[in-house]
């Protein structure tokens, strides 16, 4: 189906902008993330500190006949436009919330996407204004759902990929 617009589209959501500060990601058939799930992750997230995006409200697109988890809209920035002290910078700061949400007993386990599946290799960290923030926490999980030696798994396998991101970051 074509969305009116439609900002990104992945394996199962589309996101539409609803206005300058909102945008939508669309749940219109089974995904492999519940709404609510996703919505109650990102909320806790956003408790800790700003590094996810954040969540406005859950609520239903009647035209589109949709589901719609709606969240602030951010505007990426590319960072080969910044000098690499900036982006150390910038990282420094990443590193720090990112090792805060996983004390906190969150983990977002969709920074680098694995190779076979489309887009950029780390499509879901975005430079913006106020730094680097993450989207898209529809895989992510928390500490309390799955106890900790699930926890701990997924939480090695991120800080290597926090690990590479920061290699991708700077040599860009």
């Amino acid at each position: 189906m074509k969305y009116p617009k439609r900002l990104s589209s992945g394996a199962n959501n589309t996101v539409i902008a609803l206005s300058d500060s909102e945008v939508a990601k669309l749940y219109t058939d089974d995904t492999r993330s519940d709404i609510g799930s996703e919505a109650e992750k990102m909320k806790f997230a956003n408790t800790i500190n700003g590094l996810v995006v954040k969540f406005i409200r859950l609520d239903f697109h009647e035209e589109l006949q949709a589901e719609m988890l709606v969240m602030e809209r951010l505007k990426p920035i590319d960072f080969r436009a910044y000098e690499i002290e900036i982006r150390e910078l910038w990282l420094d700061i990443f590193e720090d919330e990112i090792g805060q949400l996983h004390k906190a007993g969150f983990v977002h386990r969709d920074l680098k996407r694995p190779s076979g599946i489309g887009g950029q290799a780390f499509d879901n960290i975005l430079l913006t204004e106020k730094g680097l923030r993450l989207i898209d926490v529809g895989i992510s999980a928390m500490r309390s759902q799955t106890g900790e030696k699930i926890f701990s798994k997924y939480l090695e396998t991120e800080r290597e990929e926090v690990a590479v991101f920061r290699e991708y970051f700077l040599n860009r």
